[in-house]
This record gives structure tokens, C-alpha cells and sequence, in this order.
């Protein structure tokens, strides 16, 4: 869950001094598919559309490519040469979540630039819920009870942070405009919160950075027991209830909501 440095390993990226591996193409249109490739893309789509149509009515535990194919009209053995296994079907579907979860995060972020850093956040959180409230399923996955036997593979880390990223980048920008208020930090939480920094966010004061990753905790604890029924009978305006709630969390890493 941590998130990874701010840099990626996509290729053709420029480095920090702006080059790429090759001369530049920004400026020509991408070769288009073959048929055989637009066919795979096709295939590849037909098969997650009705595996997430499963996990809605079974669940990721009871996922099966056998399944899948049947239901897609598909000999069984012809679904192993797009994924391999459960597994890699199942991490394809957990990595696809996490990036559309992300672009609603991040595309919240862009849609409120000029706010004030506390309304930004609370913009993004709310766009967490948003998105959590329209894909349950998909969030499930992502954010619910393990799948059994499942392990997920070092390729989920960058698409999982994405929501971290865009909350750091937010307290970031605020602390770097001298627009944030430190917390005091407990004698015995520094160590870890030194730790902490050191890993995710290395030019933030710790104290910000322990307070940031309990927020992120609990803006999902927040979005889970709206999603999974434990508000039921507790709270009944929930979009005012979360918009609080996530508020206080600005607040609690040093981001004053304007009144």
C-alpha cells in the first residue's frame, strides 16, 4: 500500500533532464492494430467484462476461467493463452480498479485547481466515495475481504498508490506554499514517523507524513462502512456526514478548511 517514489518505470518517459530513449514522436499518430491485435484487445475485454460480471453475482473467491469461458462461449483451453491463470485474470481486474479509481482521484484534483488545498482534498475524497459507490464491486475487490489463495503481485503497487499520490502531492503543494500547519509529534511515534517519512515522503516533516497515511486509512474506512452496510440505521445524510468527516481529516494533516 505504500505509495512508490513520484518517478515510473513506463518506458519512453523522459528522464529529469527531459530525454527519451529514442528521437522524439510525440508528433505522430500511434501505428493503428492489426486485426489479429484488435481481435486480442477484443477477446482480452469480452473476457474481464464477464469476469467482473461474476465477481458482481459470485464473488473474487468463487472466480473461475472455466467459467468465464463458458459463459463466452469460449473452449476452455482457448482463455489460458489470454490469462495464464485465475490469478493473472484476477490481477488484471485489481490493477484495472486501482487506475480507474485513481483517474477519478486525479482527474478531481485537475477540476479544482485554484481552490484552497483543504477544498482540494476534500474534492478528491469525495471522488473516492463517488467512484467506491458506483463500481461496489470493483472496490470490493480492491478494498474488501482477501481472496483466498490470492497474492498480489508487485505490479499492483504503482495503480494502488495512485489516490496516496494525488493526497501527498496535495499537502505537498500546501506545505511548499508555507499553507501548512505541522502537528506536534508524540516522543514515542517519531521513530516510526522518521521511518515513514524517509520511505513515502522524504521533504515532508514526519509528523505530516504519519498523519497523512492515518488519513488515507481512514478516508477508506470511511468509504467501507458506507459501502458495506454500516452506516445502516447510524447515518442518513452520508454525503454531508463523509464531506466532514474527510474535512476533519484536512485538518488533522495541517490543512485548514476555509469557513
Amino acid at each position: 500500500m505504500n505509495p512508490p517514489p513520484e518517478s515510473s518505470d513506463r518506458p519512453n518517459r523522459p528522464d529529469a533532464a527531459g530525454r527519451t530513449d529514442g528521437p522524439d514522436r510525440s508528433d505522430r499518430r500511434a501505428a493503428p492494430l492489426g486485426a489479429r491485435a484488435r481481435a486480442r484487445v477484443e477477446v482480452t475485454t469480452a473476457i474481464k467484462d464477464e469476469a467482473r460480471r461474476q465477481l458482481a453475482a459470485d464473488g473474487a473467491a468463487k472466480l473461475s476461467l472455466r467459467a468465464v469461458a463458458r459463459e463466452l462461449g469460449m473452449v476452455s483451453s482457448a482463455i489460458y493463452r489470454y490469462f495464464p491463470s485465475r490469478d493473472d485474470l484476477l490481477t488484471a481486474l485489481i490493477i484495472d480498479a486501482y487506475d480507474s479509481l485513481g483517474e477519478s482521484a486525479e482527474a478531481a484534483r485537475d477540476r479544482s485547481a485554484g481552490a484552497a488545498p483543504a477544498q482540494r482534498w476534500v474534492a478528491v475524497c469525495e471522488a473516492v466515495r463517488g467512484w467506491a459507490l458506483g463500481s461496489p464491486h470493483e472496490y470490493a475487490l480492491i478494498y474488501g475481504s482477501p481472496v483466498p489463495g490470492y497474492r498480489a503481485p508487485q505490479t499492483t503497487v504503482p495503480p494502488a498508490s495512485r489516490v496516496g499520490l494525488v493526497l501527498f502531492g496535495l499537502v505537498r503543494d500546501a506545505y511548499r506554499a508555507r499553507g501548512l500547519a505541522v502537528a506536534r509529534l508524540p516522543a514515542e511515534l517519531r521513530p516510526e514517523a522518521e521511518r515513514m517519512a524517509a520511505d513515502l515522503a522524504p521533504d515532508l516533516p514526519p509528523a505530516t507524513v504519519a498523519a497523512l497515511v492515518a488519513a488515507w486509512a481512514q478516508l477508506y474506512g470511511l468509504v467501507g462502512f458506507e459501502l458495506f452496510g454500516q452506516f445502516h440505521r447510524v447515518v442518513e445524510d452520508r454525503p454531508v456526514f463523509f464531506r466532514e468527516a474527510v474535512a476533519r481529516l484536512a485538518d488533522g494533516v495541517g490543512l485548514a478548511y476555509p469557513d
